[in-house]
């Protein structure tokens, strides 16, 4: 077991932190701001209660609700719905946490984490991937949180809004709602971290509300939950249904599989790994089989009412006809997409483009970087359909991002044993510089993981044979296949490369008779 660096304070908890001396050195790398830093271990004070509060703002919005009901309206019944989320959220919890323990150890966010095995520019492609995923999220929840507010103010203010001329395929009301909410969002991230604990901390309890408005509604006009339950969906216990479950059970990892590498964000401020695991296991499961039951059954309701399966809840509710269930479900509904949003699509991308760019770009900017770039990738396109939703979207930067998890799983826990130099992270001079700042083996990993992860990709914008035909029958499992794929290659890879190493540091004998003579 290789010693602890001198510069490094380990706490009997087993946090470490570096000398606030060693800290101050760092100032003048490229690779080095305050936002960057390894948080102090004073300043490491969030409890079991903030990160439930976190994941039950994340989990509690309009898409985690959609992305329930979508899988009735591809023709799931409630308890083939139910199975599959949580089995997907159950997989999805294992990365979360491995990769969880780096943040509240060693106080770092996801692109500092990630410079430990991919070199300190190599961290760059892993960060950018998982924010310009973030910024496609955060351009799809505000989207849907802009038609919210349209549908609310089309019940308030009447036709003249809600039929108002339209500008490139939508009313040009519904195009300044989604204007509206996404400033709203921006000023909340201009304020910083703090600003986002405290707005998730008094939002959390409040987004279950809207939720169980609409479904308290639903069973009421449905007449209860026996038709709701009797639905058997449309594709039974057969072929079809088997068909339908591998794509859509990468779909629900896959929605979380941004969390799964970036959580050491948030819990670099962690007051213990207990809390932090308690927190998340909590929160996690918990809150998505929550919001699964929640939208299962509604969605199932309006089919038993509306005669359509309406996978969209602002959609669903613009039918209703009471005006203050309307209103009063959506305002909630608003309320809980930009405490998810602000967290999980505006968090990590901060860090991330300013790690890319550490003396120029703070976590505010980066913030509006992500916001800018989330309009211009026209979330209303990936939204529009549940089948470019499940198997394009979810279904193909799941496999990339299962890439990158394999590669820190097996770099944090099996090459490293959860052991790293924290000042090397922030300077050329350390270990982490490998090649010119890059790890090959890392690089390799990760295009071997993703290649046979999402180079069968079909369907949606894709070839119907698969961008490489023999490669299909993997897309059904994507994230799976990328996260093990990367996971074997890079392990295989540091592991001969450290034997290598050591044949190398290791004197060779000499014959001691050779030497008398």
């Amino acid at each position: 077991m290789a010693p602890t660096p001198a510069d490094q304070r380990v706490h009997d908890d087993g946090r470490v932190e570096l000398d606030p001396a060693d800290v101050g050195s760092l100032e003048g790398s490229r690779f080095f701001n305050e936002e960057l830093a390894p948080v102090p271990v004073a300043k490491r004070t969030w409890t079991t209660y903030n990160y439930f509060a976190l994941w039950m703002g994340m989990a509690h919005n309009i898409p985690s609700y959609a992305l329930a009901a979508s899988l009735i309206a591809l023709g799931m019944n409630w308890v083939q719905a139910l199975i599959t989320i949580t089995i997907g959220n159950l997989i999805v919890l294992v990365p979360m946490l491995l990769n969880s323990h780096a943040g509240t150890k060693y106080g770092i966010p996801f692109p500092v984490f990630a410079r430990a095995f991919y070199g300190l520019r190599g961290a760059n492609l892993a960060a950018l991937l998982r924010a310009f995923i973030a910024c496609g999220w955060f351009g799809i929840q505000t989207w849907v949180g802009g038609e919210a507010i349209y549908v609310i103010l089309g019940r308030l203010l009447g036709s003249w809004w809600r039929d108002a001329p339209e500008v490139a395929g939508q009313h040009w009301t519904l195009w300044l709602s989604f204007v509206v909410f996404w400033i709203g969002q921006m000023l909340i991230i201009w304020r910083g971290m703090d600003a986002v604990r405290r707005f998730e901390n008094w939002t959390a309890p409040l987004v279950s509300v809207g939720f169980l408005i609409m479904l308290a509604y639903v069973l009421v006009k449905a007449g209860g939950l026996g038709p709701i339950l009797a639905d058997g969906g449309k594709l039974g216990w057969g072929p079809d249904f088997w068909k339908v479950f591998a794509p859509s059970l990468m779909a629900m990892i896959a929605f979380w599989s941004t969390l799964s590498l970036n959580m050491p964000d948030f819990t670099r401020f962690g007051g213990s790994q207990r809390k932090q695991v308690r927190g998340q296991i909590l929160g996690l499961p918990t809150t998505m089989t929550f919001i699964a039951v929640v939208a299962i059954l509604t969605t199932s309701g309006g089919h038993v009412l509306y005669g359509e399966d309406i996978w969209d809840p602002a959609q669903l509710a613009d039918k209703f006809s009471s005006p203050v269930v309307v209103v009063v479900a959506l305002v909630a509904l608003v309320l809980a997409t930009i405490s998810a949003n602000l967290a999980a699509n505006v968090v990590s991308p901060s860090y991330d483009f300013s790690n890319a760019f550490p003396k120029k770009i703070t976590f505010a900017v980066g913030g509006g970087i992500t916001g800018v770039i989330g309009i211009l990738i026209q979330p209303w396109r990936l939204y529009s359909d549940p089948n470019i939703y499940i198997f394009a979207w979810l279904g193909f930067y799941g496999g990339l991002l299962g890439a990158v998890a394999g590669v820190l799983v097996a770099g944090y826990w099996v090459i490293a044993r959860t052991k790293l130099r924290l000042k090397d992270l922030y300077t050329p001079d350390g270990v982490y510089w490998f090649s010119g700042g890059w790890n090959w083996r890392a690089l390799v990993a990760t295009l071997v993981g993703a290649v046979l992860a999402v180079g069968g990709a079909y369907g949606g914008p894709f070839p119907a044979d698969g961008l490489i035909p023999f490669l299909k029958p993997l897309y059904d499992y994507n994230w799976v296949v990328g996260f093990v794929g990367a996971f074997v290659v890079f392990a295989a890879l540091s592991r001969s490369s450290t034997k290598e190493e050591a044949s190398e540091r290791r004197p060779s004998r000499i014959d001691p008779a050779a030497v008398d003579g």
